[in-house]
């Protein structure tokens, strides 16, 4: 059986470990911060080099899970100065196979080899095997890209879908889609009210902060201490959740009926794991069957929570084993 090394790049850790075939070897996953490496001048083949030398691993496969995307080969980090392709990664680790996938792709490879226990659902459904899937992340940034299988093995097509407008249903979304617009131009950043200002890890904290302006009184948490705020109860926080929720489940139906993921959707990333227990509280299954003009929405597509930090390792492997 073939050792393969195999790197999910995030945007403050690398983590790393081996795999055997299609398995990963759970006790061989380390972390690396990726700021070491970054205030040193160094990149993703260092942290690959220095793994090895501290395991004395021997490897003929490679594959890489960048946040960013990935065109021709290579892939450019998002949130790092990091650039990177099979000439750089052979080199790091001898390996002669490799492979490299945006980190939503490596996601949507592992749907399928994830353990039950690892999945939640929380929008009960349909789901037909062999059928078309989701894959959804709501994490530092927000992505969804459909999963496809076929005959020559799964494809999971490269996306940038968290830049789509915001949906807007009601007065108050008009309200809020202006808010946001008017803190990014505030902030020097491009004004667009699109789904990751309100559903990635900032998401909360903007839907907070236009929360607590309805009000007559504004205020500023993180998104961490918005969360810690809905616990104690607090009823903007609350207002913040509801809204958060709202538009998710907005997206959800969008996506659903632009893809039609019979084998059903799945929500990956820290905020959709920070979100799960408020999901039923705040009406996400009311909101994402609605009536349309067609039923799809209110009788098929199932809605699952990944609970699995690892997961997108376990689609490094999946994906590099099935590569001739």
């Amino acid at each position: 059986m073939t050792l393969a090394i195999l790197a999910d790049i995030g945007g403050t850790n690398t983590r790393v470990a081996l795999a055997d075939g299609a398995t990963v070897r759970l006790d061989s996953i380390r972390r690396f911060p990726n700021a070491d490496y970054q205030a040193r001048g160094q990149d993703i083949a260092h942290v690959l080099q220095d793994y090895l030398t501290q395991t004395g691993a021997k490897v003929t496969g490679v594959c890489v899970a960048a946040a960013g995307p990935v065109q021709d080969g290579v892939a450019t980090m998002t949130n790092l100065d990091w650039v990177m392709d099979a000439a750089k990664l052979t080199h790091a680790t001898g390996a002669a196979k490799v492979a490299i996938l945006n980190d939503l792709q490596a996601q949507g490879q592992a749907l399928g080899h994830i353990p039950a226990a690892n999945l939640r659902c929380v929008i009960d459904g349909p789901v037909k095997a062999g059928a078309s899937m989701l894959v959804v992340g709501l994490g530092t940034g927000v992505n969804a890209a459909p999963v496809h299988p076929g005959a020559q093995g799964r494809v999971v097509p490269p996306s940038e879908c968290g830049h789509v407008n915001m949906p807007v249903r009601t007065e108050e979304d008009f309200r809020l889609v202006r808010f946001i617009e008017a803190r990014l131009a505030a902030e020097g950043e491009v004004p667009h009210a699109g789904v990751e200002e309100v559903l990635a890890g900032r998401g909360l904290a903007n839907l907070h902060a236009f929360a607590a302006t309805e009000t007559g009184h504004p205020a500023s948490l993180t998104s961490a201490e918005v969360l810690a705020a809905l616990a104690a109860g607090d009823p903007v926080a609350a207002h913040a959740a509801r809204l958060y929720v709202h538009i998710l489940a907005q997206t959800l139906a969008d996506l659903a009926l632009i893809h039609l993921p019979y084998g059903g959707i799945y929500l990956i990333g820290g905020m959709s794991r920070a979100m799960t227990p408020h999901f039923k509280t705040f009406g996400l299954t009311e909101g994402f069957r609605e009536a349309r003009r067609v039923d799809l929405l209110q009788k098929d597509f199932s809605v699952t929570v990944v609970e699995d930090d690892y997961a997108a390792l376990t689609g490094c492997a999946a994906y590099l084993h099935s590569q001739p």
